[in-house]
């Protein structure tokens, strides 16, 4: 049902980015470990801030098959990390690591919303990586309604897309 097949030899890179485990919903953590799945079959690398919530969900889908996902978390102590990354990178920089999930990844997929994904699909719109929303709230700015995000219909949908763009984004920058 899927159309997507599998990913370069040179595997690219999905960022996925979501609420931590303060603010995640059940329904997040599980289309978060939907996306997760759906990429490592491709064998896609995840890229994802480390944590709990939506970045633990889409950890766990990747670590059922055997995919790689490396998180960057925002502090010095791995013991911080979710237990299913394949990679913990300790930045020490707080949250400042969000720019660099944006810039490890070809493309982005969202699985709902808060302050700190908005600034990341900010920052991606900025540097032209496309994000692709599951759940993402409508974000405004006086008024104006930013299309920083393109919503997706459901995870597969989601993969599909990022997959595309970051098949495009890559050849664009090499």
């Amino acid at each position: 049902m899927f159309k997507f097949d599998s990913v370069d030899r040179a595997a690219m890179q999905i960022g996925v980015i979501g609420p931590g485990a303060d603010d995640a919903t059940a329904e997040q953590y599980d289309l978060a470990r939907q996306v997760g799945r759906l990429l490592a079959e491709l064998g896609a690398r995840v890229v994802c801030g480390g944590l709990r919530g939506v970045m633990e969900g889409v950890a766990l889908g990747v670590y059922e098959v055997n995919g790689t996902c490396v998180g960057l978390l925002p502090g010095g102590d791995r013991a911080d990390a979710n237990p299913y990354l394949t990679v913990a990178v300790c930045t020490g920089i707080g949250e400042k690591r969000n720019e660099m999930v944006v810039d490890s990844s070809d493309a982005l997929i969202a699985v709902g919303s808060n302050e700190g994904t908005v600034i990341e699909a900010l920052i991606a719109k900025k540097r032209g990586v496309s994000v692709f929303g599951l759940g993402f709230g409508q974000v405004a700015i006086e008024g104006r309604r930013l299309s920083a995000v393109i919503a997706a219909a459901s995870p597969a949908d989601a993969v599909n897309r990022a997959v595309d763009a970051a098949r495009v984004w890559r050849r664009g920058t090499t």
